[in-house]
C-alpha cells in the first residue's frame, strides 16, 4: 500500500493536492503539537475538512503528546487508523482501545532510535505498526536504513500467525529506499517528497507501488 504524506503537498490547495494522488491506498496526515515534536502542522479541523473531500482513507499519524486525550476524536471524526508514538504515553495498550472503540484502527508508531522488543507483547491490540525511518517532526530527510531490523522482526511475527497488524514505514521513502523497506517486509510506505515533488502525484503512486510488486515477485 502507498500512502502520500500531504506535508509534503501544498497546505493552501489540500482538496486539489488529494486529488492530486488519486489511486492511493491511504492518504497519510502528519499531526505535529510543537510540543512531541519541534514542529507545529495541522490538527483535527483539517482532518474534517479532509474527509469532507475524499474517499481515500485517511492515515493519521500524531505526533503530539498526550495521545489518550487527543486520539480518540480522529477516530469520532471518520480518519480510518489513527496512530499515535510508544514514546508519548505510559499506557499505550488504553489508548489504543479507545481508538477502536471510537471506530478506527489503532496504530502505534516508534522513533528510530527507540527499540521494538519491549512492545512485542502489546502489539496484538493494534492494527498497524508505525516504523519511523526518520527523526519525527519535518519531512525531506534521509532514510534511516538500520530501523529495518524492527520491520523483519514484526513481519516473521505476522507471518508465523503470532500477530495480525499492517507493517507501515515513514521517513526518507523514495524510488530507491522503497526497495530496501519492501524486503524488509514492509506493507504500507509513507512516501511525501518523493510523490508531491514529482509532476505527476498519481502516476508517481503507481510506480512506486510498481517496486514494491517487483520485489515481491523477486522474493
Amino acid at each position: 500500500m502507498i500512502a502520500p504524506s500531504i506535508l509534503s503537498a501544498d497546505f493552501a490547495h489540500l482538496a486539489e493536492e488529494v486529488d492530486a494522488v488519486a489511486g492511493a491506498d491511504w492518504l497519510h496526515v502528519d499531526v505535529m503539537d510543537n510540543h512531541f515534536v519541534p514542529n507545529l502542522t495541522l490538527g483535527l479541523p483539517v482532518v474534517q475538512s479532509l474527509l469532507k473531500v475524499t474517499d481515500i482513507p485517511l492515515d493519521c499519524h500524531l505526533m503530539i503528546e498526550d495521545p489518550a486525550r487527543w486520539a480518540p476524536p480522529y477516530a469520532e471524526a471518520g480518519a480510518y487508523n489513527v496512530t499515535f508514538h510508544a514514546e508519548a504515553t505510559d499506557d499505550p495498550v488504553a489508548v489504543a482501545r479507545d481508538i477502536r472503540a471510537a471506530g478506527a484502527k489503532a496504530g502505534l508508531s516508534v522513533k528510530p532510535n527507540t527499540p521494538i522488543e519491549p512492545y512485542l507483547e502489546i502489539l496484538r491490540n493494534f492494527d498497524t505498526l508505525l516504523v519511523m525511518s526518520v527523526e519525527p517532526g519535518f519531512g525531506g530527510q534521509s532514510f534511516i536504513a538500520h530501523v529495518l531490523d524492527k520491520a523483519r522482526i514484526v513481519r516473521n511475527l505476522v507471518d508465523a500467525g503470532e500477530l495480525r497488524l499492517v507493517v507501515e514505514i515513514d521517513g526518507g521513502i523514495n524510488m530507491d529506499t522503497i526497495e530496501q523497506a519492501a524486503e524488509a517486509g514492509v506493507d504500507c510506505f509513507v512516501a511525501g517528497s518523493a510523490v508531491y515533488g514529482t509532476e505527476d502525484p498519481s502516476a508517481t503512486v503507481a510506480k512506486l507501488r510498481d517496486r514494491v510488486v517487483a520485489v515481491e515477485a523477486a522474493n
